[in-house]
């Protein structure tokens, strides 16, 4: 059973590159895949594409060209939920689409043909992910404070934390906090209590339902998506994101 590891960052698949067994690239669709062995498990490794459009004809190739059995999704997010912070690491549970809106003749975010608003994520997987970043964010905490630190809120020693819950997707890079403040609001009052919102997530999420594969993700917040953020990025994705990716998915790799 082949095992796709999708990333949102090339920082995040070269880090993966360098992990694999016979290495193969392979060119399909106009993208580049690897595949080969990661702790004796196969797997193929690809790049999603920035937007929902091209997210999921990654995941299309993915599964209709290289039968891959399960995607794994790992990238970054702008945190919105209460208590998600840079650094912190949420393992998505569902997934929504925040600007989709099909109204009247549906109700705002739900998915025509599909009578819903979110896609949930595998279980089993999900939890197999869960436990794999869960591992890795315990064992690093003692590191902390030393030069090479895998610290994410600049000036700060605090270790991060794994949540778990919605996250939406979305073909807008949100960064202000009057943007923030209006999502977060509207999808509080439809009954959607977000995490983090991101680019991709929510198409993938709908293509592994329409194939009946089972979809996994994980998201490193890098900002907070609002006027706040005084983050490095190409710092954070180098030291901390790469970094988190590398480490929790070869801890999955070990427990499948």
């Amino acid at each position: 059973m082949t095992t796709a590891i999708l990333s949102a960052l090339p920082e995040e698949q070269s880090t993966l590159v360098h992990h694999l067994a016979r290495p193969q690239r392979v060119t399909h669709a106009g993208r580049a895949f690897w595949t080969g062995d990661i702790e004796g498990r196969a797997v193929v490794l690809a790049l999603s594409g920035i937007g929902k459009v091209a997210a999921a004809t990654t995941a299309t190739a993915l599964i209709e060209r290289f039968g891959v059995a399960r995607i794994v999704f790992t990238g970054v997010a702008g945190g919105i939920g209460d208590g998600v912070q840079v650094g912190d690491v949420v393992v998505a549970e569902e997934y929504l689409q925040h600007d989709l809106d099909v109204s009247p003749l549906f109700p705002r975010w739900e998915v025509p043909g599909y009578a819903r608003h979110r896609f949930v994520c595998d279980a089993g997987l999900t939890a197999l992910l869960s436990g794999a970043a869960s591992a890795f964010m315990t064992g690093a905490k003692g590191h902390f404070d030393s030069k090479n630190s895998l610290q994410a809120t600049p000036g700060t020693s605090a270790p991060p934390r794994l949540h778990h819950g919605l996250v939406v997707s979305g073909d807008r890079f949100v960064s202000a906090a009057d943007e923030v403040l209006r999502l977060r609001t509207a999808l509080q009052d439809g009954g959607h209590d977000v995490l983090a919102v991101e680019m991709e997530g929510a198409a993938v999420a709908q293509v592994c339902h329409d194939y009946g594969v089972p979809f996994a993700a994980m998201r490193t917040i890098s900002d907070r998506a609002d006027d706040t953020a005084h983050v490095d990025f190409a710092a954070f994705v180098q030291t901390v994101a790469s970094r988190y990716a590398e480490h929790i998915v070869l801890n999955l790799m070990r427990s499948l």
